[in-house]
């Protein structure tokens, strides 16, 4: 954040957070990094009801992806070259902080609508771009799945100045690393798995017992009388062998 002659990122250029929409190959950079970042990973779990027991049982389902969260700051008003962005950026910036705040010609949204557009649905793929953010030791791939907006000072005019974006990314993982990760579960246990667009039993056998003829433990596991149809985003039990 700008604060005056003395900011540390005028002396020692800070490395910024890069944005990348993987989908398109173009990128950009954040104008602040965020100040902290949270990853979080949870696993969940059914309750079964027993008769006159103290407590259900519990059984794992499945694992859940990870999330990061962050607040992205941004600011058109007083900030100068420090920011992150392309050196036309850092010379509007550098202009722009020296105007009287009647005359301030940046307006935030354009530059925080590059990273709440990353919601939007591509015509081509009919999904949200797939990100990857970039930050040192930080490497993340996934979806911008929530974006809140918070615009916090305006010039005379009304033309917002200065905003932060609390935001959530999903991570994705590519079905074949997915595959991958499921031969270390154990087909002598029970395990509910969500059905995915072009998933089948015999794939699903495939992966879980390692013979693809066992489908049929599966649909007879979850009635299902035709193995050719499958809903998307059904949950189905695989069953212990």
């Amino acid at each position: 954040m700008y604060m005056g002659v003395n900011n540390l990122n005028i002396l020692v250029p800070v490395t910024k957070m890069k944005i990348t929409n993987k989908s398109k190959g173009t990128s950009f950079y954040v104008l602040y990094n965020p100040e902290t970042y949270k990853l979080e990973r949870s696993t969940r779990y059914s309750e079964t009801a027993g008769f006159a027991s103290n407590a259900p049982s519990i059984q794992f389902i499945y694992g859940t992806t990870e999330t990061l969260q962050m607040q992205l700051f941004f600011d058109t008003f007083s900030a100068g070259s420090e920011v992150g962005g392309t050196k036309l950026d850092t010379a509007l910036f550098a202009s722009n902080s020296l105007l009287p705040s009647v005359s301030k010609a940046l307006d935030v949204r354009d530059y925080t609508s590059k990273v709440y557009d990353l919601m939007l649905i591509e015509p081509s793929k009919h999904v949200p771009p797939l990100l990857k953010l970039e930050w040192s030791s930080l490497q993340f791939e996934g979806h911008l799945v929530s974006c809140t907006q918070n615009f916090t000072k305006f010039t005379e005019s009304g033309m917002p100045v200065r905003a932060t974006l609390d935001c959530v990314f999903k991570q994705y993982i590519e079905p074949g690393k997915i595959a991958e990760m499921e031969p270390l579960g154990s087909p002598d246990t029970a395990k509910f798995r969500t059905v995915h667009q072009g998933d089948t039993l015999w794939a699903f056998a495939a992966r879980e017992y390692g013979q693809s003829g066992l489908w049929r433990e599966i649909a007879a596991a979850n009635g299902i009388d035709n193995p050719r149809i499958l809903d998307t985003g059904d949950t189905i039990e695989i069953p212990a062998l």
